[in-house]
């Protein structure tokens, strides 16, 4: 599968995190999606029922990572994922959580998890 759809630098407020005062506070979070999918038919036919709306997934993911506070970003990405591959036209999925705040001791400018999934 060589098509994709990418969104990069999605920003959302939530609050994940191991300590206590990162669920209390919340922090910004950084998402970018890539889902691979077959983009042929959509681009004969002009017609976005036949594609994935980015616009609509852009809100699906936001929405997604901003619910429900869990400690681990990893989980904030699984979770991502499952929604993207609810699309029936999604065959594979990468993920990259962003955690631009994390409570680090020494100088970083990101800390990110990313994972990838495919349609079973």
């Amino acid at each position: 599968m060589t098509d994709s759809i990418t969104l990069t630098g999605l920003r959302v407020n939530a609050h994940h995190g191991v300590y206590d005062f990162e669920k209390e506070n919340g922090q910004d979070f950084v998402i970018d999606v890539t889902v691979w999918l077959d983009l042929q038919t959509a681009a004969a036919s002009d017609d976005v029922t036949e594609t994935i709306h980015y616009g609509e997934l852009a809100e699906e993911v936001t929405d997604a990572a901003r619910q429900n506070p869990v400690d681990l970003i990893e989980t904030v990405a699984e979770r991502i994922a499952t929604v993207v591959l609810a699309h029936p036209p999604a065959r594979r999925v990468q993920v990259t959580v962003h955690k631009p705040q994390a409570p680090i001791s020494v100088p970083f400018t990101d800390v990110a998890v990313q994972i990838t999934r495919s349609r079973p």
